[in-house]
């Protein structure tokens, strides 16, 4: 299923190394799927010798969504607001069927990098999407990546 992206987005992939976090921008609007999604987080995986990697993704600052891939695994996805339409329906396809404007997915899947439930949560529903990742990528220890990627 082909998605069209032509918003203005912010994307960025984040692994885990020996030697800390390594932050780069990743480019969506070629991805047809969310395999193609899982291949790009890889292929920065590979690229790094990172694990776990992170996708903190934006658009417009309407809605902010995160993926987490650990090795072989499959994707796991939290979307503040799910849409229906380009990048979000692309990502929707990791969290199923929500109305639009609901957050959805896996709750849990940065609990072990210090950002539970509850705040991600919080941060869904009340904060601006740049701010909420902003906060994540702080609490989950590659805020300097995430800053030196949105200047």
């Amino acid at each position: 299923m082909r998605h069209n992206i032509w918003v203005s987005y912010f994307a960025a992939v984040f692994a885990q190394t020996p030697q800390g976090w390594v932050g780069t921008e990743a480019m969506l609007s070629e991805a047809e799927d969310v395999d193609d999604v899982a291949d790009l987080m890889r292929e920065a995986a590979v690229e790094s010798y990172g694990d776990p990697v992170v996708l903190l993704v934006e658009e417009d600052d309407e809605w902010f969504a995160i993926v987490r891939l650990d090795g072989e695994g499959d994707p796991r996805a939290f979307v503040s607001a799910a849409r229906g339409d380009g990048l979000g329906a692309l990502l929707q396809e990791l969290v199923g069927d929500v109305p639009d404007g609901e957050t959805a997915g896996d709750l849990h899947l940065l609990d072990d990098l210090g950002v539970d439930a509850e705040r991600l949560v919080e941060l869904g529903e009340r904060a601006l999407p740049g701010d909420a990742l902003a906060t994540i990528a702080e609490l989950a220890g590659f805020g300097e990546e995430f800053d030196r990627l949105r200047d």
